[in-house]
């Protein structure tokens, strides 16, 4: 489509309407901290024709993403922790070794090859780590995920038990 058609030619495909009122959308707030209440997401729904019904499903798909996406965040965010724990083990150790190598014998030797066998499986985890998509990456989450539910729905349980007793 050039820009010179008439409006009455131009017809757009579902995800360029998308593509198109997500610009607008974004132009329209001039601030990042511009919310819109439920009642204006109703209003411009009904404008474009969309059904109460419809708007409520695309609502909790919205809701079922983003929870998974913040899921994703927080597994990401727990990984890099152990990450960065696991690489300041292997850098005061290697460290603590190559120090005891230099006041030892005048000099780095023997220490050098221990930081480099060790050096291997750091660069593998560092791999692991940010490596974000994949097969694996795909099962450490899910069995993240599963972990945490378990332990939030544990700290829940007892939560509530322990709020049982105290009355």
């Amino acid at each position: 489509m050039t820009a010179f058609e008439p409006n009455s030619i131009r017809s757009y495909s579902q995800e360029d309407v998308q593509q198109i009122l997500q610009f607008a959308i974004a132009r329209q707030a001039d601030d990042k901290d511009t919310e819109f209440s439920y009642q204006q997401l109703l209003e411009i729904a009904a404008e474009l024709e969309i059904s109460p019904e419809s708007l409520n499903l695309a609502e909790r798909d919205w809701q079922a993403q983003h929870s998974q996406m913040q899921s994703r965040k927080a597994f990401d965010a727990h990984r890099l922790r152990k990450f960065k724990k696991r690489l300041s083990n292997y850098a005061i150790v290697n460290g603590f070794l190559m120090l005891v190598d230099l006041v030892g014998g005048g000099g780095v030797s023997w220490s050098l090859y221990i930081l480099l066998f060790c050096g291997l499986p750091a660069g593998l985890d560092f791999w692991n780590t940010f490596q974000t998509k994949g097969e694996e990456y795909e099962m450490a989450f899910q069995k993240w995920n599963r972990n945490h539910q378990i332990k939030q729905t544990i700290s829940t349980v007892l939560n509530r038990w322990f709020k049982a007793l105290q009355t």
